[in-house]
């Protein structure tokens, strides 16, 4: 995915000259960086003390929105399990994909009134997205699939413990009878030949020629043996001197029966949440990545008042660099800009706090900047 940078300097005798002036630094010999102007419109200032507080207020907004973001993004790659490919094509915001969004923002009028005060904003945006309740959504859903996981855990793996549900049927066994039980019995595939020579005398009252090859998977084979019930005892004992293991199994075809309704029930019923599941992570994803970016809007906007003063006067620029030219974009818009702060400029390196400031020094800049990071996942999608 992409990362962007949103910055802001303070008009020249224009806006538009300010622009022009970053783009030549930029791109006009060396291709630094992407760049897009990022449009802001005009919001109510307030008092100086609103805006201080708020700054600090969004910066906290900022991060629960972006966590919200990345947890429904997350969970939309979980559900999706083997399409994960298709997430990306999932994760759109107002129907766009994310670069997209970004790179032609525009101000939603409608949910974010710009005649409300800024604190007003930022106050509806934080109800909004608190409202997205993806644990509760995600609970059921997850109950659902964590049985049915069980279950297919039961029908998978070594034939030791997997259930035999799906494995042996009725005519494998000799049933209801006084004397006789059938065993089922896991033989390593090296030792095949002895058990098939040794099995009729592993106890007294083994029925001869009763062994049969019911499954096997690369490791084992499972094989059926008929005996009296009063030898069961004796021939378990010497099976597992003989490294043959009798599996503790009783062939009950309720129970197995039962078994397969409630996997075909569990496989049903995921099958119909799904689609809501992902409708339902859709619609909020992008509500959530919307407000993310009138964060950063509002961000950019509250920051470039209180740094460079009234009347407002400042282009807000959104720059999308590659990794390799991070380092030299920081060296050029450093030189662009570092009239407008000294000790900022002075201290861009420095790896120590700056008291009262959640930002390191060394995320300091004399001009205002926020990253915006579209890698929203764990893992490469």
């Amino acid at each position: 995915m992409t990362e962007f940078w949103l910055i802001s300097a303070p008009g020249e005798k224009t806006c538009q000259q300010t622009w022009d002036q970053m783009m030549a630094a930029t791109t006009r010999n060396n291709n630094l960086s992407t760049n897009h102007k990022f449009n802001i419109p005009d919001l109510k200032v307030g008092t100086l003390d609103v805006l201080v507080g708020l700054s600090d207020e969004l910066a906290k907004l900022d991060s629960f929105v972006d966590s919200v973001v990345k947890k429904v993004a997350q969970y939309m790659a979980d559900v999706l399990e083997d399409s994960r490919d298709k997430v990306q094509e999932n994760l759109l915001a107002n129907g766009v994909d994310l670069v997209t969004y970004i790179t032609r923002f525009q101000w939603d009028m409608a949910k974010y009134p710009i005649k409300q005060s800024l604190k007003n904003i930022s106050e509806i945006i934080s109800k909004q997205v608190s409202q997205i309740d993806l644990k509760s959504r995600a609970s059921a859903y997850n109950n659902l699939k964590g049985n049915l996981q069980n279950l297919e855990r039961k029908n998978a793996g070594s034939l030791l413990t997997r259930s035999l549900a799906d494995i042996v049927k009725k005519e494998d066994f000799v049933l209801d009878s006084e004397y006789l039980i059938t065993l089922l019995v896991v033989v390593p595939k090296a030792a095949y030949t002895d058990w098939q020579k040794s099995y009729e005398g592993l106890a007294e009252m083994v029925v001869p020629r009763s062994s049969h090859l019911l499954f096997e998977d690369h490791d084992s084979g499972l094989f059926s043996v008929t005996l009296f019930l009063k030898a069961v005892d004796d021939f378990k004992h010497k099976a597992r001197e003989n490294k043959f293991v009798v599996r503790d199994f009783q062939y009950n075809e309720e129970e197995l029966k039962a078994d397969k309704e409630e996997m075909t029930r569990l496989s049903t019923d995921k099958k119909k949440q799904f689609g809501p599941l992902v409708r339902w992570l859709k619609v909020n994803f992008s509500e959530a990545f919307i407000a993310w970016i009138h964060i950063k809007a509002l961000r950019v906007f509250v920051e470039s008042v209180l740094r460079y003063g009234l009347p407002v006067n400042f282009q807000a620029m959104l720059l999308q660099p590659s990794k390799k030219t991070m380092k030299r974009l920081r060296e050029v818009l450093n030189d662009l800009y570092k009239h407008l702060d000294s000790s900022a400029s002075a201290i861009i390196d420095c790896a120590m706090d700056i008291p009262g400031l959640n930002l390191s020094m060394q995320e300091y800049y004399p001009y205002v900047y926020y990253k915006i990071d579209c890698n929203l996942f764990d893992f490469k999608v």
